[in-house]
Parts: C-alpha cells; sequence; structure tokens
C-alpha cells in the first residue's frame, strides 16, 4: 500500500503577473495588490487568484508505506519551486502512489500542473493515460472517476459542487484537530514575513488532517475494518507523538484532547 496525501501552499506568483501586466519597478507586495485588485474586477468580489497565477512555496504529504507512515514536507524552506513540483513528481514515479487530497481536483493538482509547464518539469507517470502502460487506460491520474488519485472533497460531495465541505469542519466534525490558528488566508502575510517553516508546518497540520479522513472513508467503503482502522491511528498517533517538532506535538495533543 502506497498512500501519498499531499497539499500545496501558495502566494501570488509576482513574476508573472509583472510581466502580464507590465508593472516593472513595483514592489512584490504592489504588484500582489494590483493583481488581487484586478481578480476582483474580474470575479465582482473575489481576490482568489486564477490556478497559473499560483505560486508554490510548500508541498506537504503523508505516506504510508509497508509498516510505516510519516509526515514531511517536501524539499526545504530554500527550495526553489521547480524544485518543489520536481519532489513531487519524483514520489509519484518512483511509487506510483494513490494520491489523496482534499480539492485536488480543484486547486493543487491544476496549480501543479500550470506550474510545472511553466518550469518544464517532465512527470511521465503521472500523465500517462495508457498509450505507454496498459494498465494506465481504465485507470490513471487525471480522470475525475479513476482512484489514482481520490479528491476526498469531491468524492464524499458525490461529485456536486453544492455539496462540497471544508476540510476543517469535516475534521472538526470528525473529532480531529482541524484548523489550529493559521488557514490559508495568511500564508502570503507569513511568507512574506520570511516565516517559510510555519507555512510549511501549517501545510502538515492539513494534510494529517485530510489522511484522518481518508482512513474514516476508508473505514466507510469496507477497505479497512474497524480494528484495521483503529490500528491505522494508532501508527499515526505513535508517529506523531515520538516527534520533536512543536506543531506535530500540538497536532497529537488536540487529537487526544478531542479523544483519540
Amino acid at each position: 500500500m502506497n498512500i501519498f496525501v499531499f497539499d500545496i501552499e501558495t502566494v501570488p506568483d509576482v513574476d508573472s503577473g509583472r510581466r502580464l501586466h507590465d508593472l516593472g519597478g513595483l514592489s512584490e507586495k504592489e504588484i500582489a495588490d494590483i493583481m488581487y485588485h484586478l481578480r476582483r474586477q474580474e470575479t465582482g468580489g473575489s481576490e482568489f487568484l486564477s490556478h497559473h497565477l499560483q505560486r508554490i512555496v510548500a508541498i506537504s504529504a503523508v505516506f504510508r508505506q509497508g509498516d510505516n507512515v510519516k509526515v514531511w514536507s517536501l524539499g526545504e524552506s530554500d527550495s526553489s519551486e521547480k524544485e518543489l513540483i520536481e519532489l513531487f513528481f519524483a514520489a509519484v514515479e518512483r511509487y506510483t502512489p494513490t494520491l489523496v487530497s482534499w480539492n485536488g481536483s480543484g486547486f493543487d493538482l491544476p496549480v501543479l500542473h500550470y506550474r510545472a509547464l511553466l518550469h518544464g518539469v517532465s512527470a511521465p507517470r503521472y500523465w500517462e493515460t495508457g498509450e505507454h502502460d496498459q494498465g494506465f487506460r481504465w485507470n490513471n491520474y487525471l480522470s475525475r472517476y479513476h482512484s489514482r488519485h481520490t479528491d476526498l472533497m469531491d468524492v464524499l460531495a458525490g461529485f456536486q459542487p453544492r455539496a462540497t465541505a471544508r476540510l476543517d469542519e469535516i475534521a472538526g466534525m470528525l473529532g480531529f484537530p482541524g484548523k489550529m490558528g493559521m488557514d490559508g488566508s495568511k500564508v502570503w502575510d507569513t511568507f512574506r514575513s520570511g516565516d517559510v517553516a510555519a507555512v510549511r508546518d501549517y501545510c502538515e497540520t492539513d494534510v494529517l488532517n485530510t489522511y484522518l479522513v481518508y482512513l474514516r472513508y476508508e473505514l466507510i467503503r469496507g477497505n479497512l475494518l474497524q480494528q484495521e482502522y483503529d490500528s491505522e491511528c494508532k501508527l499515526l498517533h505513535d508517529m506523531l507523538s515520538t516527534s520533536e517538532h512543536p506543531h506535530l506535538q500540538a497536532f497529537v495533543q488536540n487529537w487526544d484532547a478531542n479523544k483519540y
């Protein structure tokens, strides 16, 4: 079982904003403010930037393989966007894992597609749809209804946009930690302050929540029996309990408080 749960954090791609809107000479903050302003005009209120204008600054993952489970952020705090994307697709190339996300079909993967396009990152295994490997013809990463990528938000909503829910609320409903003091709206300011480590820590707690929801999803599907589900939760809990990272300690303490 190779399960790769992932999440990305993004900030405005001010370099592209500078090129597309001829904003040479302005600061990054000024360019981002203009990008947000233009987006509000375009959408009638929302300043959420288009996928191709989202620069990836963190990719975090929970990887379940063999007898082990681990959580980490790819690369280092000073890794370039290209390096992070290369590491993500290298994991797909090496392990051909089941990818698991929350809104990955609607956000994370399209952003990864555009940013890989920008940086010229090759990922033949990920893009395979059966031309070179027949095993991917009926089950690949690109089809919305195939299982090589499970977008939990999409699946649990029955692929109905009006039925989608926030990860934080579903996690909290199930007794998992959810958000713990940070959310996506704070990423840009945190990144600008130079605290990339805090962004990476936040991203890791998001993938932990996603993984816990995935385990419950596998339980209701019948792919895990109750005893197996309990064992999977204990394996993760034990790993987190031995971690020296404060954000992971806080996560497991919150989990305990809600009832582990």
